[in-house]
């Protein structure tokens, strides 16, 4: 059974419109167990290292434990708000304020989305070698980028957040929601929520030909 599967949305649709979602996350309308599982379903037929699927999805819908998680999330970022930011020359110093300001929406708001997810994988990040951290975190953020995509295209959204991993932000978190901390490792900090609107656009990105090299740099 497909739960809210209501947008119809090619794949190239889905691919170029899922955004990080702050503003427009509905932080009233309550979402379904049922969706957040049919979505992980999906995301859990992607790649993993050596079919290794080391993954662990921990959901967050107690409104206290949200706090918490908000708080540890707000340490962090708050300072990294304030901090200069790299002028790169193009247009993505037009777009800056705007990031700053859907940023710091997120920070006051965090505790009000419906649902927070932790995805999580076995092994601790700092004991991978150099150059083995490519294929340890290819083994779980290929699965949250399809579950970000699985949401969208059932209308719901969600924002990429690493920030409370910072510091001991990453412990606390382990500590308040029981994840064994010397076992795994936390990929980020999710919230998902439905849309207010559905009408996303593709971003402004640097053109592909500025980006590309055949055979050599």
């Amino acid at each position: 059974m497909t739960f809210g599967n209501a947008l119809n949305l090619s794949a190239d649709e889905v691919l170029s419109t899922t955004r990080s979602v702050r503003k427009r996350l509905d932080l009233e309308r309550p979402v379904p167990r049922e969706v957040l599982l049919e979505c992980l379903e999906l995301a859990l037929q992607a790649p993993t290292g050596s079919n290794s699927q080391g993954w662990q999805w921990v959901f967050v819908e107690d409104a206290a434990q949200k706090k918490a998680l908000a708080d540890i999330y707000r340490t962090s970022a708050t300072p990294y708000l304030a901090a200069p930011k790299p002028e790169f020359g193009d247009e993505r110093d037009e777009r800056r304020p705007r990031v700053h300001d859907s940023a710091k929406y997120l920070v006051d708001h965090l505790h009000e989305v419906p649902v927070m997810l932790i995805p999580c994988l076995a092994g601790r990040a700092e004991n991978t070698p150099g150059g083995s951290s490519a294929g340890f975190w290819g083994s779980l953020l290929p699965a949250v980028w399809s579950f970000m995509l699985a949401l969208r295209s059932r209308g719901l959204g969600s924002a990429w957040t690493t920030l409370h991993l910072v510091g001991d932000g990453e412990k606390q978190a382990a500590d308040l929601l029981g994840i064994p901390f010397d076992k795994y490792s936390q990929g980020g900090l999710f919230p998902i929520a439905y849309t207010r609107g559905t009408d996303f656009r593709p971003a402004k990105r640097l053109p592909a030909e500025q980006l590309t090299h055949w055979n050599s740099w």
